[in-house]
């Protein structure tokens, strides 16, 4: 490959790993992702390092797990920090649409950024650091348009808010949907770049994040397609530790992101739901498809890495959940495609473990810039140019409480090769899955008297990883430059 190459990073927000006809979702129309797949190297065992978008994206963008991060939940102050390393080494940074920094607008080492955020987000107009509108938000603005809430749908139409589970039709001109205005606006911005330098662009699409809210041509593609739908059983539901009914009931109660959550939907609330999540996934794989007609009209795909993938996943009724705050892979693994005309690879879907924040010191490698000491990322190089190598034996998630995931103090989750399992800290509950005979994660074998050894096991590695990242950390902040102490 061409020395420094020009990087295109696109990630989506909450979207299933089984999403991409071309990797076997055969109910999904996404042509364009499909020919990423066809010349590129797909990874089927991609973990997110949380089930949360603050704290997953935080670790792509540091190359460390949240606990050595220390960004947890949603709302604590980050930035990017890799970004910077691009830019001294003269690449051109641009990020447009999402990034979830806190704030919103942190530089993040970017030389230029367009900011667009959550697409059903309060103001907090007495919270002025949170209040804060983007570049989506100036867009409806200048149209004399008013971003869709949770709250002016409810007051527009309380029956069937409560009987939606999210899913709306977008009510405004085609244009102005989120999705479409960054995939718009990176094509313009593109058209539009005169510099020589190489090419750092993160695109940051909202979707398919909740409210499901996709425009009509989308969803009436889904009218005929039989969509899979959830197998939940009551004995799965009682086999779930304590932590999950709490979760569940939180999404029931609070309305969070525009879904109103049933312990019992409806199977025809389901599939539409679905339905929509589905067309949201399409609208943006359009949206990919011109921005790959630019990038390669422009000439940059002569000498480029171009990435896609997701913060984490979605559960969509799955195991009697709504978006994420568990462990399960439909909330957990991400799809993650990898195109370059460089590659040597081709067609290549790997089951080799790695976790998302692998993406970053991958970048930098290619980039021919250093990868940080300390990292707990490491590069997928070797899998890029051998399909049959491996980076990892394990993979890890982590998850803390918060004001949703409200029934634990921390949840980590430790899967190998075959067999996943989930610690609840403090608590004798648990869940242990054998993905080889279990791929759907329906028998929790955590206290079956056959899977002590392994589920102790697995406790052990759990346990040993969280300190070890503690020790590796205390000893990483021993050696930095430590403020002189006042006297007196």
């Amino acid at each position: 490959m061409v020395d420094r190459p020009n990087i295109i990073l696109i990630i989506t927000d909450q979207q299933r790993h089984d999403t991409v006809a071309g990797l076997g979702a055969h109910w999904m129309k996404t042509p364009n992702l499909d020919r990423l797949v066809a010349s590129g190297v797909s990874f089927g065992n991609c973990y997110t390092p949380s089930p949360l978008c603050v704290p997953a994206r935080a670790s792509l963008f540091t190359g460390m797990y949240p606990h050595s991060h220390h960004v947890t939940m949603n709302f604590y102050k980050w930035e990017p920090t890799w970004v910077r390393l691009l830019a001294e080494a003269g690449y051109h940074c641009a990020n447009i649409g999402k990034m979830h920094t806190n704030p919103y607008d942190a530089p993040g080492g970017f030389h230029q950024r367009i900011v667009v955020e959550n697409k059903d987000r309060p103001m907090f107009l007495d919270e002025p650091e949170r209040a804060y509108y983007d570049h989506w938000d100036i867009a409806l603005r200048s149209q004399g348009l008013t971003r869709p809430t949770r709250y002016a749908r409810y007051k527009r139409d309380p029956a069937y808010f409560k009987e939606a589970l999210g899913a709306y039709p977008w009510e405004y001109d085609e244009s102005m949907h989120p999705d479409t205005f960054v995939g718009r606006t990176a094509c313009w911005w593109l058209e539009e770049r005169q510099a020589d330098a190489p090419l750092f662009l993160e695109i940051g699409f909202p979707g398919p994040h909740p409210p499901f809210d996709p425009p009509r041509r989308y969803i009436d593609m889904y009218d005929d397609v039989d969509v899979p739908m959830p197998r939940t059983t009551a004995a799965e539901l009682a086999a779930q530790p304590p932590a999950h009914r709490a979760l569940r009931q939180n999404m029931i109660d609070k309305n969070f992101d525009c879904v109103a959550w049933k312990n019992d939907p409806s199977t025809e609330a389901i599939r539409r739901m679905r339905r929509y999540y589905a067309a949201n996934v399409t609208l943006i794989d359009e949206q990919v498809g011109n921005i790959m007609s630019v990038l390669e009209r422009k000439g940059y795909l002569k000498n480029a890495i171009v990435i896609f993938t997701s913060d984490h996943g979605e559960n969509l009724g799955d195991h009697g959940h709504i978006q994420k705050w568990n462990m399960y892979d439909t909330a957990t693994k991400v799809p993650l495609v990898v195109w370059s005309s460089d590659l040597k690879t081709r067609d290549v879907r790997t089951d080799s473990l790695v976790q998302l924040m692998d993406i970053a010191p991958t970048i930098l490698d290619y980039a021919g810039v250093g990868i940080p000491a300390g990292w707990e990322a490491v590069s997928l190089r070797p899998v890029l140019e051998d399909g049959t190598a491996t980076v990892r034996d394990s993979v890890y998630s982590e998850l803390y409480r918060d004001h949703i995931q409200s029934g634990s103090e921390c949840i980590v989750m430790r899967r190998d090769a075959r067999w996943k399992a989930v610690w609840y800290l403090g608590e004798s509950c648990g869940e242990l899955y054998d993905l080889e005979a279990d791929p759907d994660e329906l028998q929790n074998l955590w206290d079956s008297k056959q899977h002590v050894q392994i589920r102790n096991e697995f406790v052990q590695h759990i346990q040993d990883w969280l300190i070890r990242g503690a020790i590796e950390n205390r000893e990483q902040n021993r050696e930095k430059p430590q403020p002189a102490m006042a006297i007196g």
